[in-house]
């Protein structure tokens, strides 16, 4: 191996004519991309560099043979500068010093002492960089996360943090409060953990999607609390991307709606209670019929002696009765109260069942109900059948009345090439007019003279819930079509 000579610069007689020492100082301060100063022993500036007047703004002119304590300067450089003396060095202290037009710098500072080739202390060395930008976009990040800390740590809504394998890594304080559990407590858990098994389905598909799309996703969960009760809430679900753009994490942000899940449940309530009272002039009529047949066949039944005739009688009462029951059961499926729980439910069957519950009020209007479905007949969606139905009835019964002379009512089913399917609900009744048609939906507006204006929105609250749309389309004079939209399984 070769190894370069190695020529003296300070000292060697014999190369004195090779290198200027005052040269080699002028070409060390030029190329040095640091600030740098030379202070003597009674702390006047004797030397400074280009980069020391790029960063400060102070030319040779402006400190050469001043004193340090000339400048505004830190309180403690005085004793530094005394340790220096003594042959203490001190590397990049961070500190703030003044430029000549008055602004405030980071500068990290190192100081030296300059000695001879005796040894001695001859003057003091410090270099400067400044560091102004580093360390404000440290203090930048320190107050942001020191304000997510604020955030997180004295929000109401609860948030967490999970990996791409649903583990929670962290949980805000918030958590105590609302479930009942310590943040530390949920660290390392699954998040199915915390979330009611009926809707561990519904997470897997908003997963799914998101991973698909990688847009934020908003959906309501039941989770569950330390005492085991149910905690309604809002969930926006965010992707966390690393340098790399894959998905690393997420984050979600929850939000307490358990009242607001009572008080649409009390509205649901509240519109099928009127449903039912103005329904139940029609059902009495219709289970009037079978009652007057059950009563002539059961003197009829009494009178006759002959089997064949009494067999007869008992296979036409026994039907009646069939269709008393089947008007009694589709009516107290529509009163009786509907916790949503999503199954599989076939889509014409609930259509049907729909038109059994309005068949006798439309009876007594004179309006002819026709259905068109299509050709497969396993349209099936995943749904609260009840929650349907009250829609349904909502809309046929809407439509029934905007006829008060009679009409025809068409219900259309069609399914989408992209699994989805749309149900249409035409009248032949007289149009709504645009200025009404805004302010339909809106809580307790009602076109009506004995509604309560809450059908439309609580049938699209209910189809919102099932991420359905809903979309009405009117003119007067040529009847009203209500479209909505599902996605099938």
């Amino acid at each position: 191996m070769v190894v370069a000579e190695c020529y003296p610069i300070f000292g060697s007689e014999d190369t004195a004519d090779l290198f200027n020492p005052d040269e080699l100082i002028d070409l060390f301060l030029r190329c040095s991309v640091d600030g740098i100063c030379i202070i003597d022993m009674e702390n006047r500036f004797i030397r400074i560099n280009h980069m020391f007047t790029r960063i400060f703004g102070y030319n040779e002119d402006d400190l050469i043979g001043r004193k340090v304590i000339d400048l505004p300067i830190p309180v403690c450089l005085n004793g530094i500068l005394s340790q220096v003396k003594n042959g203490k060095a001190f590397t990049n202290l961070i500190t703030q010093r003044q430029h000549k037009d008055g602004h405030i710098l980071d500068i990290a500072v190192s100081y030296s002492p300059l000695r001879n080739k005796n040894e001695e202390i001859i003057a003091i060395t410090a270099i400067y960089r400044d560091v102004t930008k580093e360390i404000s976009m440290e203090r930048e990040l320190k107050r942001t996360r020191e304000l997510y800390k604020l955030i997180t740590e004295n929000a109401s809504d609860l948030i967490k943090v999970y990996s791409r394998d649903k583990t929670i890594l962290y949980a805000s304080p918030s958590h105590e409060k609302a479930l009942g559990f310590l943040p530390e407590q949920l660290l390392g858990m699954h998040v199915l953990d915390v979330i009611q098994d009926e809707d561990h389905e519904s997470l897997k598909r908003m997963a799914k999607n998101l991973n698909d799309s990688g847009e934020p996703q908003l959906l309501q969960l039941k989770l569950k609390t330390k005492d085991n009760k149910v905690f309604y809430s809002e969930s926006t679900i965010s992707p966390v991307y690393n340098g790399n753009m894959e998905i690393d994490s997420y984050v979600t942000v929850s939000r307490n709606i358990t009242e607001r899940i009572e008080n649409d449940t009390a509205l649901r309530n509240l519109d099928r209670l009127s449903i039912i009272g103005q329904l139940a002039a029609g059902v009495a009529h219709e289970i009037r019929n079978p009652l007057t047949s059950l009563k002539g066949f059961s003197k009829l039944l009494k009178s006759s002696n002959s089997p064949e005739k009494q067999n007869e009688y008992l296979s036409i009462m026994s039907d009646e009765l069939d269709r008393i029951d089947m008007i009694v059961n589709e009516f107290m499926s529509l009163a009786k109260p509907q916790a949503i729980q999503f199954e599989r439910g076939n889509l014409i069957s609930i259509i049907d069942s729909t038109i059994n519950v309005l068949r006798p009020q439309a009876m007594l209007d004179n309006v002819q109900v026709t259905v068109k479905y299509p050709k497969e007949d396993n349209l099936e969606l995943l749904c609260s059948p009840n929650q349907l139905k009250q829609v349904f009835v909502n809309l046929l019964k809407n439509a029934i009345e905007s006829m008060p002379h009679g009409g025809n009512v068409s219900i259309g089913v069609r399914k989408l090439k992209n699994k989805r399917v749309v149900i249409a609900f035409k009248d032949e009744g007289p149009g709504i007019d645009k200025e009404v048609l805004k302010y339909l939906g809106t809580p307790f507006y009602t076109t009506k003279d004995k509604g309560i204006g809450l059908g439309l929105t609580v049938s699209n609250k209910i189809v919102q819930e099932h991420n359905g749309t809903m979309k009405i389309d009117s003119q007067q004079g040529k009847g009203t079509t209500v479209k909505i939209e599902f996605e099938c399984i």
